[in-house]
């Protein structure tokens, strides 16, 4: 197939798009930096103001993953606090793209048959111990909006015979960006451990599972709707560093208490602090089948030589 792909210079989509070509796929991206470019694919620069510059590069192809969006936690060691203008910029670089994505493949002929839509289980909001599916409803909070508002700027493609399917993606592990490298240097500091309580479910995923999940809903003509992009064996926060410590074999002793967090990073501790206990139910149902269902081998082959 010929794919485009929108926030293909970050982690997954340079994943995603190593992922598709050695699938046979031929790939462009579709960026705001020219010098971005990615070995193998063509880079297209876009403007969403400007449609017609890009549109013919929407007729040409048979499939779009939509992964733009700006960097929640930003770039960096430590996670940036959330200003007005933050949270202005987080929703706008995923709604506006969205929505230009949409009114380009209205004007299309041809158009796109499938049109692969990112979100985040931030979607749900905070849920404590439940289990959650894709059934459950948005919460009330700011990511539970953005996600929402992420989600219905594609919605019309729905009514012009394209095949939606929205990934709403979890925590994604890799080596040297996001997470995951966010938790390397205090545990390899030796003060690793638990952030709140520890009681928080993270709902995980290795980038390998994550990339071959969505060349899976690419390639498969049922995948249509929602899917939940996490392991089925999420963890609590506890759980997760004490496992991260076996491998890295460091402790997981020294807790940072919530206060701290919440006066040291303001509405953005809520990324480390709540509590979602996701499962990816219609993946699974579908014939998805794990490469990394187990955080401990996940995490060994992520960090160990």
């Amino acid at each position: 197939m010929k794919i485009i792909i929108t926030g293909g210079t970050g982690a997954i989509g340079r994943a995603l798009t190593a992922e598709l070509l050695q699938a046979g796929h031929q790939v462009t991206i579709f960026s705001r930096n020219p010098q971005k470019s990615v070995t193998g694919t063509k880079t297209v620069v876009w403007d969403i103001e400007n449609i017609e510059s890009w549109l013919p590069e929407i007729e040409k192809v048979d499939a779009i993953v939509h992964l733009a969006g700006e960097n929640l936690a930003g770039e960096g060691f430590l996670p940036k606090r959330w200003t007005l203008e933050r949270k202005k910029r987080i929703v706008h670089s995923r709604s506006q793209t969205g929505k230009a994505l949409t009114q380009a493949i209205q004007r299309a002929q041809p158009k796109p048959k499938i049109f692969i839509q990112a979100s985040a289980i931030g979607y749900y909001g905070p849920r404590k111990d439940e289990i959650i599916t894709e059934n459950f409803k948005p919460g009330g909070d700011f990511l539970a909006q953005t996600c929402l508002e992420w989600e219905n700027s594609t919605k019309p493609l729905e009514n012009l015979g394209v095949r939606r399917a929205i990934i709403r993606t979890g925590i994604v592990l890799t080596p040297q960006e996001g997470a995951l490298s966010r938790l390397l240097l205090p545990y390899k500091m030796y003060v690793g451990g638990p952030f709140g309580n520890g009681k928080q479910w993270y709902s995980w995923i290795h980038i390998a599972d994550e990339v071959a999940a969505i060349r899976f809903l690419i390639e498969k003509p049922a995948a249509v709707g929602t899917f939940n992009l996490t392991t089925p064996t999420p963890l609590t926060n506890r759980d997760f560093g004490k496992t991260l410590g076996k491998v890295l074999k460091r402790p997981s002793w020294l807790p940072i208490p919530a206060f701290a967090l919440n006066l040291f990073l303001g509405e953005v501790s809520s990324v480390v602090l709540d509590s979602q206990r996701v499962l990816p139910g219609r993946l699974q149902e579908l014939g998805y089948k794990f490469k990394f269902p187990e955080l401990r081998s996940a995490l060994e082959d992520l960090l160990l030589p």
